[in-house]
This record gives structure tokens, C-alpha cells and sequence, in this order.
């Protein structure tokens, strides 16, 4: 059993790392950590895809251009077998999520001490006490962050209901299903504004959990090793790369899912 000071040391280590660096105060808090290494990773995707579809060649593609061209027609395919509606807009927003959610997934592979050890020393060079220096580098283990992305395609789901039905078509699938029946509008409402608002509920949380936990199993054997963490860490690391692409498929599959359901005229 480790002693009350092993305890206590642990303890400050996994707050430590699960704490995001911020600015502001109550709701006008922002966690500038998430929001670089989102914008960060959000350029790798554009710039990197874009320099694939820049140097495209109709002959013998390159390994990279062969792997865009994959995981394009895998969204294309994804989408054409579940979207019902038309829309040019839904393949690439679909693409989108899935890489930008990947690509931040995978900050979950990098060992956990890294990239803050990286930091502490650039705020000791700045003249910045380590341990006020606070950096988490998954943007999915921060509910910020996936409430985001989930009212993003809320957002989406309420504009094309009311594009497609229009405003009294939108409304009257609130009050008048899935019983039309005027004496039963009000148990009609209650229960499908309920269910409107458990997807993006729904979408935020289920990203969140599965990354945060996997985040949090990587700091507790790094908290517990320590220097010996690195053999532990690869073989976690090798299950969680089961994770990390699901959770950024479900995330996508959803998305399109709820946009299909809202473009339906019934």
C-alpha cells in the first residue's frame, strides 16, 4: 500500500494534468490549451489534405495521396449509404469531423508527460514558476470542446428541419408526433424537445467519456511508474487505438444520422 505522502504526491500529479490553462473568469472562461491545439490540429487537416488534392496525379498515387483518397471514399460511401436528403454540403462536413476528431483523439497517444514537460521549460525560460504552467493536449478529454462540436451539428440540425419543412413543419413535428392528436400535443412536446436536445447531449458526453478515461488511465500509469511507465503505456496505447478511431466514426456516423433525420419531410 503506497504511504499518505505517495498518496498525496499521485494525487497532485493527476490534478495537475487534468487541469486546462486558462483565462477569464466563471463563464467567460477560456481553456487556451484546447482552443490552440484544436486550431493547431484543424490546420494539419486543411493544410495536409490540401497539398494531397494539390499534387494529385491520375497515375500511380504516392502513399499519402492513396490514404486521402481512402478515407475520402470512406466518408463519400458513409454518407451516400445514410444521408437521404441532398445536400453538397453534408460529405464535407462529414469528412470534416471525422479527421479533425482523429487528429485530436490521437494527441491521446503522445505520453503524458511530453508535451508538459515541454511547456514547464518554456515557462521556466520566461521566467514562469513549472508548476503554475497547466497544458492538457486532448481537445476531447475537455467538455468545452465536445459541447462545441455537438451544438455546431444542433445548430446545423435546427436550420435544415426549418429549410426543408419550414418553420410550422418543424413545429409541428414537435407538438403533433408521434401522436396526432390534439388532447395529446402538450406529451407530444415534452417528449421530442427531450429527445432533440439528448443529441447533442448525447454526442458532447459520448466523445468526452470514452477520451477522458482513456487520458486518465495514461496519467495513473505515468502518476504510479513514473520513468518506468513507457512498456505499461505502449500496450495501453495499443487497445486505446481501438478507441480513438471509433469514437471519431460514431461522432461522424451521428452527425450524419441527425441530418438526415432532419432533412426527412414527413
Amino acid at each position: 500500500m503506497a504511504a499518505s505522502g505517495d498518496e498525496q504526491s499521485v494525487s497532485a500529479y493527476i490534478q495537475h494534468h487534468l487541469t486546462n490553462a486558462s483565462v477569464g473568469e466563471g463563464f467567460w472562461t477560456f481553456h487556451i490549451d484546447t482552443l490552440a491545439w484544436s486550431v493547431v490540429l484543424g490546420l494539419v487537416f486543411l493544410v495536409s489534405f490540401r497539398s494531397a488534392a494539390k499534387k494529385a496525379t491520375t497515375g500511380v498515387p504516392g502513399k499519402w495521396q492513396a490514404c486521402v483518397e481512402l478515407v475520402v471514399e470512406f466518408v463519400d460511401n458513409t454518407v451516400k449509404g445514410t444521408y437521404q436528403g441532398k445536400s453538397p454540403v453534408i460529405a464535407p462536413l462529414a469528412l470534416t469531423i471525422f479527421v479533425w476528431v482523429l487528429l485530436m483523439n490521437l494527441m491521446d497517444l503522445i505520453p503524458v508527460d511530453l508535451i508538459p514537460y515541454i511547456a514547464q521549460n518554456i515557462g521556466i525560460m520566461m521566467g514562469v514558476d513549472p508548476h503554475d504552467v497547466y497544458i492538457k493536449s486532448v481537445p476531447t478529454t475537455d467538455t468545452s470542446m465536445t459541447f462545441a462540436l455537438s451544438l455546431g451539428v444542433f445548430a446545423l440540425m435546427i436550420f435544415y428541419s426549418i429549410k426543408i419543412k419550414g418553420v410550422g413543419g418543424f413545429l409541428k413535428e414537435l407538438y403533433a408526433h408521434p401522436f396526432n392528436t390534439p388532447w395529446l400535443y402538450w406529451f407530444n412536446f415534452i417528449l421530442e424537445v427531450v429527445a432533440l436536445i439528448a443529441k447533442p447531449l448525447s454526442l458532447a458526453l459520448r466523445l468526452f467519456g470514452n477520451l477522458y478515461a482513456g487520458e486518465l488511465i495514461f496519467i495513473l500509469i505515468a502518476g504510479t511508474i513514473g520513468l518506468w511507465q513507457l512498456p505499461i503505456h505502449f500496450l495501453w496505447a495499443a487497445f486505446h487505438l481501438l478507441v480513438i478511431p471509433l469514437q471519431a466514426f460514431i461522432f461522424m456516423m451521428l452527425t450524419i444520422v441527425y441530418l438526415s433525420m432532419a432533412s426527412e419531410k414527413h
